[in-house]
Order: structure tokens, then sequence, then C-alpha cells
């Protein structure tokens, strides 16, 4: 890796509009991660016919994702902290922009889980990449800013799965993800450059310019079981994400009698919410705190998911998925900012690792105990985790609102 030690060795530390090349060249990082993976999800149902698998046997490919990120999350967690967040941030780009392009190329499940398991390893290592480059932002700014850049993210996946849906009659798999492959590589050159000049930056309060520190040092046990209780609120969050993509239309159909249009219209609307909460999470964060703003969050969603998953009307179904989408918003980014704060690239990595746990364990646990009581009732664990989430907000207030 000698050329991005060299790239970080003459590397200047950035101030003033630099800071706002940097916030906006992550940014748009966000937004390309979001954007690239919606148009992967958008042409899974192609991709199941290509190969000929079943049901079973593309959800056993699809674990390759799951797999891939979750291990590499915690390997990436120690490239960063060895040769920056940076350089790997534009290093898991350009593997998340070519390897996109392979599963169209597949026509065996086994060679469809190989090529998701690389997919899934840049994919997991992107998310912690810029998450750990955002938290050196944050600090630098000392303006609680985190909740815009998953906003970001969430706007690149809406027009991703917007793009591909718009194009999937028209364009095969292979152009279409071909087609984003070349997105990514393009959008990477533009933006890369900037990270690759400029080193993390230091926080306001630092002395002297030179990096900010980032929990590089060896953290305590109180430090790793705080990131750890972080790690449970981005569990807890992303738990509802899962559930709410795979479990909330049918539910809107099966249990409230609605047609496919108004169903697949229940998750754009929570998806919505999500990103207008985060859009204004900065506001809500300067003005309540983390403390506040994580409590307020999580009881704002477990009183929405109620609504969603038991009322008995179907616009009040939809305003219920609305509601938790805006509490959860800000929860994921306020855990993964505290956890990076605390530990650095290694705390990134666990809360993100944590976080996607519980985005894989949503799915599947909501189907089971909708085999053992109903759909509705088991949707109901959604607001039982945002309870939970509030509750960890409010007992780790003092190491919540620490800046």
């Amino acid at each position: 890796m000698p050329p991005i030690n060299k790239l970080r060795t003459h590397s200047v530390v950035p101030h003033g509009s630099a800071l706002v090349r940097l916030r906006i060249a992550l940014t748009v990082f966000f937004a390309l991660d979001g954007f690239v993976f919606a148009g992967w999800v958008v042409r899974i149902p192609a991709i199941k016919e290509q190969t000929n698998a079943s049901a079973s046997a593309l959800g056993l490919a699809l674990l390759g994702v799951s797999a891939g990120a979750v291990v590499t999350m915690m390997l990436t967690g120690r490239l960063c902290r060895r040769y920056g967040s940076h350089p790997v941030t534009v290093v898991c780009a350009v593997l998340l922009s070519l390897s996109v392009t392979l599963p169209p190329l597949t026509h065996s499940v086994l060679a469809l889980g190989t090529v998701l398991l690389l997919f899934g390893a840049a994919y997991g290592g992107i998310n912690v990449a810029f998450n750990s480059a955002a938290v050196d932002l944050v600090r630098a700014l000392d303006r609680p800013v985190m909740p815009t850049f998953h906003a970001a993210f969430s706007l690149g996946g809406m027009i991703g799965a917007g793009l591909g849906g718009l194009v999937a009659g028209s364009l095969s798999p292979t152009r279409h993800l071909l087609g984003l492959g070349l997105v990514g590589l393009f959008v990477t050159a533009l933006a890369g450059p900037p990270l690759l000049r400029l080193r993390p930056p230091a926080p306001k309060t630092a002395a002297g310019t030179g990096p900010a520190h980032t929990g590089a040092s060896r953290p305590t046990p109180r430090t790793r079981g705080l990131v750890i209780v972080f790690g449970l609120i981005a569990l807890c969050t992303a738990y509802g994400e899962g559930a709410l993509a795979d479990w909330g239309a049918l539910h809107l159909q099966q249990d409230l009698g609605s047609s496919a249009g108004a169903a697949a219209a229940g998750y754009s609307c929570f998806a919505l919410a999500m990103t207008v909460g985060r859009l204004t999470g900065t506001t809500l964060l300067e003005r309540l705190g983390r403390t506040r703003t994580v409590v307020a969050g999580g009881s704002v969603a477990a009183a929405g998911m109620l609504l969603g998953s038991l009322a008995p009307a179907l616009w009040a179904a939809l305003l219920g998925y609305a509601v938790t989408g805006l509490g959860l918003a800000n929860l994921f980014p306020i855990a993964v900012e505290r956890a990076g704060a605390l530990a650095g690239p290694s705390g990134v990595a666990i809360a993100s690792t944590l976080g996607y746990g519980g985005m894989l364990l949503g799915p599947p646990a909501i189907g089971f105990m909708a085999d053992w009581f109903t759909l509705p009732t088991a949707l109901t664990s959604v607001a039982a985790l945002a309870g939970v989430a509030a509750l960890i907000g409010l007992g780790t207030r003092r190491a919540t609102d620490d800046h």
C-alpha cells in the first residue's frame, strides 16, 4: 500500500472552505452507496429468474451480501486505523462499483453467492470507512451534522430504486448494473481526490493542526462497553428498517386488504419520512441534544409502529409508518457517531456490525413471530425495540451528550 501512505504523508489538514469541500465529497459517497445498493436490489427478481433459483436458494445466495459485509466491517475498522478512512473509502467505492456489475454474469446460485460475497464486502467496507471519516468531520465542525450524511444515503437509495424501476422493462440486468458500475467509477473519480488530498480534520477544540483524536488509543473496558451499547441502539433501529422493508407492504395487503399499489406506498411513506427526519436532524440535535433526540425518537417510533401495526384502517397504518420513519431517522446516525467518537474506526465498525445484524435479524424474526402469532402482533416488536432504544439513550445520557 505505498501509494496510500504517500498520499497521507503529503496531505494537508483541512480548514475553512476545505472542510466544506470535504463535507460535499463525503455526502456524495454516502449518496452513491445508497444509489448503487438500491439499484442492485430492484434487479434481484430478474437475477433470480436468470439463475433459476428457488426462493430458498436465492435466500442463501443473498446471505453472501450479509456475510461479506459483517466480516469486512471489523477488518475495515483496522484498515482505517492503519491507512486512514479517506483512502479506504475510495478503494471500497471502486470495489463496490466493480462488484455490482458481476451478479448478471452468473448463471448458478453458487456463482451468485460467491460474487455477492465480494459485493457485500465492498458494501460493508465503505459503510465503515465513510462513517469513520464523517465522525472526524463532525468533531472538526463541532456541529451534529451526521444525520445529513445518512439523509444523502436515503436519497441516493430512493433515486436508485426509482430509476431502477423505470429502466427495468427496457434494460437487461447486465446493462443496468454495468451502467451503475460506470456511474460509480465516474463519481468516485470526481469525489475521490478531495478525500485523498486531505487528512481527517482536527476538532475545533484541539490544539495544533494535527489529525483529530478519534479513539486511536486502546479503548478502556468502559469505552468498549459504551460502544456496544450504542451499537445496540443501532441494532434496534436497523431491526425496524429491515422489518418494514420486507413485511410492511404484506401487512397492508394481507391484513388490511389494500391494493398492491397502496401496499407499496407503505414503505415509501416510511422511507420518505426517514429522509425528511434526517435532513432536519442537525437542527433537531442542536435544539434538543443527543439524549433527548434519542429518547424522543425512540418513543415516537414506538408509538408510530403501534399505530402502523394495529390500526384497522389503511390511512392510519400509512400514518403510523410515516411516524415510525420520523422517529427512527436519527437514531442510527447518533449511535454510529457516538461510537466513533469513543473508539474511532473500530467503534464505527462495532456499531455498524451490530446495526447491520439488526437489519438481518428483523425480517426472519418477524416471519417466525407471524407464524406463531399474527403478522400485526409480530410487527409490534419493532415498537418494542424502538422503546428499548429510547431507554438505552436515557440510561447513557452522560455519554450520549458528551462533546
